[in-house]
């Protein structure tokens, strides 16, 4: 990746953790599922007016010419006919959706974005109306403004020249609430290509009154290549236009990102992902017997190890396994309590699994669900001991087990504790025997810290620096 995306993915990554950022969605983040661009959605409108849509780019003016001769009800049925399907996310949305932002804009009238929030467990707040500003819905996670409407009211749509010179009237509330947003977030412009009179209006306005003091922004775009023009002059065309619509950009602080492929940006989603969820480490590990050490020795390595990572930054998380968690946690909570105004629940999350479900499937089943939520939120894996006592006997813990094949499966960074023995050395084992397999190219200086681990110490308090540094490699990496 270029200078220019590395340096956005830490500056949009510091606006998430400070909760300043916000998306703008447009037509091409849809289009990944199949919806139209708003020519194809116009095209046999087009036609029925004797228009040709490929030589048009006015498409608010096509949009009203139709009106004009036929009247609303077949641009309403053409809408309900391109959009109210029923198509799912697409990996974008997903990934955006497992993001802690909460503030989304878009022009679309599709559901998506607010369909993917709500598929990830989140209370989502939809507003495509000025009734629905005065309102906010219980306990939100997110707001969706659809400042265009929605595709159950195709009649309120904004789609003609008439919607587009009424806007600031009727829909004055969203003018200046956009104008707020723009003010005091950091906005990522998505699949849209800044040919919209209301957000020119809007955006005019904010750079009017703050000038040079405007936000800093950011957009998208992918670099015109010549395979997607038919001729070397409709290529020359388009990189000219291209530089200069990026060039006008900077008036209003967005600075625009190029990618060759469209498949770009979502790596660049997962990047932000990734380090975001890097920055939550889990811990999984249960302890009956704690081996050749004494347990007050584990239980001041774990209070110092929690304390440890919540100093450095780390948010920490564990279901508090039985002689493991209880420990961590406190530590983790010490830690909290020593930083200046912060709260417990920034850095930590305590999910104890529910023990009173009598229905051992039933069990087995909501435990299973419980794992993924809880090891979802994480970007790292750390796994120690693992044992439990059944019918009188110490036998290796396959919640732990578990509990390593989803957060591979999440695509986690996996850290076993080898040294810690019982099941942590059994997983410990797999990775040694094949560090590729759960890290992408593997450095030699990852591996070595990773077999360093398997290392016994006398005191597990000396596996502390191991682990921190082996945490500083993988997050490097």
């Amino acid at each position: 990746m270029s200078r220019d995306i590395e340096l956005f993915i830490k500056n949009y990554l510091n606006e998430i953790n400070e909760n300043n950022a916000a998306i703008f969605a447009g037509a091409g983040l849809s289009a990944a599922v199949g919806y139209v661009n708003w020519k194809e959605l116009l095209r046999p409108l087009a036609e029925e007016i004797e228009l040709d849509i490929d030589l048009e780019h006015d498409l608010v003016s096509v949009a009203q010419y139709h009106l004009n001769d036929n009247g609303r009800h077949k641009i309403n049925q053409q809408l309900i006919n391109e959009i109210a399907t029923n198509r799912g996310p697409s990996e974008n949305h997903t990934i955006l959706s497992r993001l802690p932002i909460s503030t989304y804009w878009t022009t679309n009238y599709d559901k998506l974005i607010e369909r993917s929030l709500e598929d990830f467990g989140k209370v989502v707040d939809v507003k495509y109306t000025n009734i629905h500003l005065a309102t906010t819905k219980s306990k939100r996670d997110a707001v969706v403004y659809k400042m265009h409407g929605d595709i159950d009211h195709p009649d309120s749509a904004v789609l003609t020249k008439d919607d587009y010179e009424r806007y600031v009237i009727d829909h004055g509330p969203y003018v200046n609430a956009l104008s707020g947003d723009l003010i005091s977030k950091t906005f990522l412009f998505l699949g849209f290509s800044f040919t919209d009179p209301n957000l020119d209006y809007i955006m005019s306005r904010v750079r009017i009154h703050f000038k040079e003091h405007q936000r800093q922004h950011y957009c998208i775009f992918k670099k015109c290549s010549k395979t997607d023009f038919e001729d070397l002059a409709s290529f020359q065309h388009a990189q000219i236009k291209q530089r200069l619509v990026i060039n006008d950009l900077k008036r209003f602080q967005i600075k625009t990102l190029l990618v060759d492929e469209y498949t770009d940006i979502t790596e660049i989603l997962a990047r932000i992902e990734k380090n975001y969820r890097q920055k939550s480490i889990f811990l999984s590990g249960s302890a009956h017997d704690y081996g050749h050490w004494q347990r007050s020795d584990v239980e001041n390595f774990l209070c110092k190890l929690g304390e440890t990572l919540v100093q450095k930054g780390y948010k920490i998380s564990s279901g508090i396994g039985l002689g493991i968690g209880n420990a961590f946690i406190t530590g983790a909570i010490n830690a909290v309590y020593g930083l200046h105004k912060a709260q417990v629940s920034e850095y930590l999350t305590m999910r104890p699994f529910p023990q009173h479900i009598d229905d051992l499937g039933k069990r087995k089943e909501t435990w299973k669900k419980y794992r993924y939520e809880i090891i979802g939120t994480a970007g790292i894996a750390l796994f120690f001991i693992g044992n439990k006592h059944v019918d009188g006997q110490v036998v290796l813990a396959d919640g732990m087990l578990e509990e390593f094949q989803i957060a591979h499966e999440l695509g986690l960074s996996i850290i076993p504790i080898g040294c810690s023995g019982f099941m942590a050395q059994e997983l410990w084992n797999k990775v040694i025997e094949d560090v590729s397999s759960y890290y992408e190219d593997p450095s030699e200086k990852l591996t070595d810290a990773l077999k360093e681990l398997g290392v016994p110490v006398e005191k597990p308090e000396q596996l502390i620096s191991k682990i921190i540094d082996t945490i500083d490699i993988v997050i490097k990496e």
